[in-house]
């Protein structure tokens, strides 16, 4: 079947069973990834074990860090630590500026809180400000909106830009660090627009009990805890995750794996070895791949310093080229078909030191040959191809010392930085403040942690069955459809890049009108789009496709949305009141975004250097 009518069937069935059967979202995407599956290639007894694997990886992937987010948000409402957040903003900006202070609380506690919970946290204080001034409460609660739902959709921990981030194949703490770049200046839109509403819209402010509103807002402690330990569970982890990208950043840039002249122990013996009568299988793959004017050198007797760093020059291109690639399989056959022996042979008695390093070589070669070759970052595929090159020429190119200071440095800040890791920290120093500020009973505390991962886990469920989906959207072959019609064909073109940017948008702001949640919107957009980048060159990190599918989830909120019931009926307005400042909002804060990302897609394309 053609893969774009498997796609538009995997749309109309997710559609059709969350709209008009009203169907969980959760059951709508495994049905529709089932259902993407069996119509898909592939063995029919594999067609529905590869969705539950597909769920079982994604899930893996995202279910520690939303279960734990979730106990983090619970623990600071509990504890007063959000509170004592927003009072300090009210501190620092004054009165006059509460729009300010509450825009920022949002902003701030969207990290790790979710978006529903931080607008029940602060609507009161929206009403006790408006008590005191008599003035702006449309604009305090969409304040409070416009700081919550922007960071809600741009910058993890929370559940869409999490799993856009593990789709996409984004370091988390890039996530958070470009995502919080593209969401200031969208905040600081979404507040100008709301003071701008606040004066067009007359909206009365009702004081009279809502059931079912006040009820939902946890009570505030008496006593907070001080500033800097309020901020210590939002701060850490994105310290430590910001921590590692540096250090694993500065290591890359370090391109150990490059080629000196010196690292040619006998350039003779090279040159017979690379393009002489004899030369491997491997070598002659190797001599292919470099330019023809490289390899007219060669016919030279002896080249001179100049002509051997041209050389080295060109192996250094190749290095990190992706087409055409270095590492050819069949080529390659005789350093990974003797694979199999390594591990016999360095237990064998007289193996010398240069003989255990070089098998182990040939062992790393083997295992990274069976990894996606064309998914390698840079300096992934940059170390890769220095190993092939010593494995082929084993006593002429000395081998490279991976593990600088700088790289060790990193390998260590990969544990602390880990996501998991930095969240369970942070969730231990989040329970450890309502134990020093509430005291409770064992009891108490794990029910309050329940609490929290009763909602986790619905978010879990339905984060995974949308990395499911996606990735039978993969197997369908979906991507090479669209990348052909997108690109025709040509997937170094300059006008690439900015396509999957409008596409991922686009995308992202159909799936959003359509069904309303914003999680669902970047979950399957992100999943649609890493369907089709494999293999095409961007021209910028992938990290803009994620916050070009975040800035279209803001789009077009209305009644399926239930960030809208929430603000409608948390703020007691009309379904018409919030139609008119909720929804024109969201969509300035979805376009300024949008803006953003192409901005810094163009000026900031944070690719690695070659």
């Amino acid at each position: 079947m053609d893969p774009l009518l498997i796609l538009a069937i995997g749309i109309v069935t997710i559609l059709g069973l969350i709209l008009i059967l009203k169907v969980n979202a959760f059951l709508a995407l495994i049905v529709s990834a089932i259902v993407v599956s069996l119509l898909s290639p592939g063995a029919v007894e594999d067609k529905i074990s590869r969705v539950a694997d597909s769920f079982g990886s994604a899930a893996g992937n995202i279910a520690i860090v939303i279960g734990l987010a979730a106990i983090i948000g619970e623990c600071m409402m509990v504890s007063g630590a959000a509170d004592r957040i927003v009072q300090a903003f009210l501190g620092w900006l004054g009165e006059k500026r509460a729009s300010w202070a509450l825009m920022g609380s949002g902003f701030v506690l969207s990290v790790p809180v979710f978006f529903d919970t931080v607008f029940y946290l602060l609507v009161p204080l929206a009403r006790s400000l408006f008590r005191r001034t008599n003035k702006n409460y449309l604009l305090y609660i969409l304040a409070i909106a416009a700081g919550g739902a922007i960071t809600h959709t741009l910058v993890p921990p929370t559940p869409g830009p999490l799993v856009m981030a593990t789709t996409l194949g984004i370091d988390i703490g890039t996530m958070i660090l470009v995502g919080a770049m593209v969401a200031l200046p969208a905040a600081i839109a979404g507040l100008a627009i709301s003071a701008w509403l606040n004066k067009m819209i007359d909206i009365p402010f009702r004081d009279d009990h809502v059931v079912g509103t006040e009820d939902d807002v946890p009570e505030v402690p008496k006593t907070t805890p001080p500033l800097w330990l309020s901020l210590l569970p939002v701060v850490l982890p994105v310290a430590l995750i910001s921590a590692n990208t540096a250090l694993d950043t500065l290591a890359n840039a370090e391109h150990t794996p490059q080629l000196q002249v010196a690292d040619i122990s006998d350039w003779p013996a090279f040159e017979a070895a690379l393009v002489g009568p004899g030369a491997t299988p491997a070598a002659q793959r190797i001599a292919s791949v470099l330019p023809e004017s490289v390899r007219e050198l060669f016919e030279e007797p002896n080249l001179d310093e100049e002509q051997k760093q041209s050389v080295i020059t060109a192996f250094n291109d190749v290095l990190v080229q992706k087409s055409p690639m270095l590492y050819d399989n069949q080529a390659f056959d005789e350093v990974i078909d003797k694979s199999w022996k390594i591990d016999e042979a360095l237990n064998a008695d007289g193996v010398s030191e240069q003989q255990a390093i070089e098998l182990e070589r040939e062992a790393l070669v083997s295992s990274l040959s069976q990894t996606d070759l064309d998914a390698m970052k840079v300096h992934e595929r940059e170390r890769f191809n220095r190993l092939l090159l010593e494995v082929t020429f084993p006593k002429l190119i000395r081998p490279h010392d991976w593990n600088t200071p700088l790289r060790q440095a990193a390998n260590v800040s990969k544990l602390f930085g880990n996501a998991n890791l930095a969240l369970l920290f942070s969730t231990i120093i989040a329970m450890w403040i309502v134990f020093r500020q509430k005291k409770p009973t064992l009891k108490a505390m794990s029910e309050t942690v329940e609490l929290a991962l009763m909602s986790g886990g619905t978010i879990i469920l339905i984060t995974a069955a949308g990395g499911a989906f996606g990735a039978m959207l993969k197997i369908a072959g979906i991507g090479d459809a669209i990348k052909e019609m997108f690109t025709n064909g040509d997937v170094t073109s300059s006008s690439t890049g900015m396509a999957f940017l409008i596409l991922g948008y686009s995308l992202a702001a159909l799936l959003k009108v359509a069904q309303g949640s914003s999680t669902t919107a970047m979950i399957v957009g992100s999943g649609m789009l890493a369907s089709m980048i494999s293999g095409v060159e961007l021209g910028f990190h992938p990290v803009y496709l994620a916050t070009s599918i975040g800035a279209g989830s803001l789009m077009g909120s209305w009644m399926n949305d239930s960030g809208f019931w929430i603000f409608t009926k948390m703020g007691r307005l009309t379904e018409s009141e919030s139609l008119r400042s909720w929804t024109p909002m969201l969509a300035v804060l979805s376009l300024v975004s949008f803006a953003t990302t192409i901005l810094l897609s163009k000026f900031l394309p944070l690719l690695p250097a070659a």
